[in-house]
């Protein structure tokens, strides 16, 4: 019995690691029930639009002031941004922080840093309708 169960355990692990071989790598970035602001997220109705965009935001330049009726998550590819919420909370993001975007709730972000900000912005919306809206300044 022993000359079976040895050469079967040293033989497992070569296994575990032919069958490992070529896999992707995949590492968790966010998961979560609620925007940044701690606010629940909470899908539209209606026909599913799924929208991917690159952002790209100047140094020293910013959005202005704008909402989004829809869930959206966000990954800071390149450079420095800074969102803030009208009623003063400020969130700070740096290359290779996810973002679970606010919605409904006027913000506007800036680029502070010194290269150019690239985002990578994907939306759950409603065919059809708007992803981004203006908002009034603070």
């Amino acid at each position: 019995m022993l000359k079976i169960i040895i050469p079967l355990l040293l033989w497992m692990p070569l296994v575990a690691l032919a069958t490992d071989e070529g896999k992707p790598k995949v590492t968790p970035l966010v998961k979560t029930t609620t925007s940044w602001d701690g606010k629940q997220i909470v899908y539209p109705v209606g026909q599913a639009e799924i929208t991917g965009l690159l952002i790209e935001i100047a140094p020293g330049k910013q959005t202005n002031w704008h909402l989004h009726p829809y869930p959206s998550f966000a990954f800071i590819l390149e450079g420095s941004l800074e969102v803030i919420l009208k009623d003063g909370q400020v969130k700070h993001l740096q290359a290779g922080d996810p973002l679970v975007e606010v919605v409904n709730t006027p913000h506007n972000g800036r680029n502070t840093g010194k290269t150019p900000l690239k985002i990578m912005v994907f939306y759950a919306g409603i065919a059809g309708k708007k992803l981004t809206l203006e908002a009034l300044s603070q």
